[in-house]
């Protein structure tokens, strides 16, 4: 009509440079969000290994004051059937020969043994569920 004649391929031209100019601005918005998300975990991520190592340590503490408390029982546990067992067990003489019937300061020695390690065990028990008990409490 006027004379000018624009060719098609310019049309072409031209859209495909504004997206592609738009493409660009794009991905540098999406890069400049992508910085921001990556700062963001980061932050996140040491303030979670922080939680961590304060849960390690006070982790580490409880274990100790259980694992303490534990070898004292054990300690007075083993002490007392120690003594019972030499209380109980007076007489030093052997016996001479195979007997049919168990000597009374055997069956009481035996006992003891066995009374010893049922309260090792007790304690030991005991000693765990305090310590899963004070684990679980610790955030």
């Amino acid at each position: 009509m006027f004379g000018l004649s624009i060719p098609i391929s310019w049309y072409i031209y031209a859209a495909l440079s504004l997206a592609a100019i738009g493409g660009i601005g794009y991905g540098k918005y999406q890069a400049v969000k992508y910085e921001a998300f990556k700062a963001q975990v980061e932050v996140l991520g040491k303030v979670q290994e922080a939680k961590v190592e304060s849960i390690t340590k006070q982790q580490a503490i409880v274990t100790k004051g259980i694992e303490n408390e534990y070898n004292a029982k054990l300690a007075a546990v083993r002490n007392y059937y120690k003594s019972t067992s030499v209380w109980n067990n007076a007489s030093s003489s052997k016996t001479s020969g195979i007997s049919a019937a168990p000597n009374l300061s055997d069956v009481i020695t035996a006992y003891n043994v066995l009374a010893g390690q049922c309260a090792e065990t007790t304690a030991q028990t005991v000693a765990l569920q305090d310590w899963i008990k004070q684990q679980v409490g610790i955030k």
